[in-house]
Order: C-alpha cells, then structure tokens, then sequence
C-alpha cells in the first residue's frame, strides 16, 4: 500500500463527475495534489466538480502540496502532471500517483513510480463495495463526456466480475 497518494486533475475531476471523489478517502485517507492540480480543478467556472472538491478539501482529507524544485526536467507534460511526477519522486514512502494521461503515466513508470489512474479507482470502489456496479458508474462517466478506452474498461470489469 502506498504511504503518500497524489492526484493529478483527471482523476478528481472524473470522480466527482460521478459523486465518487470521497472513495479516495475512503481507500487512501489522505490524498495530496500538487498547487499547479488545485488550480485547474479549482477555476472559479461554477462547476459541480468544484464544489466537490472543495468539500474534500475542507474535510481535510484532500490537500495541496507545496511546490518543489524544478527537477528532474519532464518533457511533453502539463504543469499538473510534471507536478505530480516531481513531488512523487521527491517522497522517501511509496507513492501511488493517480494520472489518467498516457504520457504522465509512461512518464512516471519510467522512472518506477506506481501510477493508477479513473478506471482502476473505480475498480477499487466496487472491489470494497462502495459500490453495486462498476459497469454503471462507467456508464455515468462516459454520459459526462469523460472518456476511459474500451479495452482498459473491459479489463477493470473482468477484475471485478461483472
């Protein structure tokens, strides 16, 4: 089990789209994201995920972490996901980071980081029974217009067994 657990945007947003951002409390207690995340998630548009997010922050369990250096160099990344990958590395615990962009996820297993992303929180939930049906919450996801490949669909599913 990770001892620190970071999120990029993607994974906030996603969870909150389908009233399932208090799982990561739930299955990680305290998750962390980098200040350039809390800005993107965090824009002052109205959106419902904002104000989810802002619960999650008040209830403490959700919290910004302050910047670090700026190394190692990440190229091809936006500020969240180098953000991320920085802090993860900077960590002396295991770090799991939540990312859902292929090339921040490539990014950070190259440098042996442990990385799940939507899909495989989702999975979690429905493995801890927080809840009935996965296939349902991916189905709500998708209406959002939140978009998570078929194939890695399919896959979190057999894992659960639906």
């Amino acid at each position: 089990m990770a001892g620190f657990v970071l999120s990029d945007a993607s994974p906030l947003i996603a969870l909150a789209r389908v009233e399932g951002l208090a799982w990561l409390h739930t299955l990680f207690g305290k998750v962390w994201m980098p200040e350039e995340v809390w800005r993107e998630v965090l824009p002052g548009q109205g959106f419902a995920e904002e104000q989810a997010i802002h619960a999650a922050l008040s209830a403490d369990w959700l919290a910004v972490h302050a910047p670090t250096p700026d190394e190692p160099p990440l190229p091809d990344l936006d500020e969240g996901e180098t953000a991320c990958i920085r802090i993860a590395l900077a960590q002396a615990t295991p770090t799991l980071l939540l990312m859902d962009e292929r090339a921040g996820r490539a990014l950070a297993s190259e440098h042996g980081l442990r990385v799940a992303g939507t899909a495989a929180v989702i999975g979690m939930a429905k493995s801890r029974g927080l809840v009935p049906s996965a296939r349902e919450v991916f189905a709500r996801l998708h209406a959002s217009d939140f978009r998570i490949s078929p194939t890695v669909i399919e896959t979190v599913l057999r894992r659960v067994g639906e």
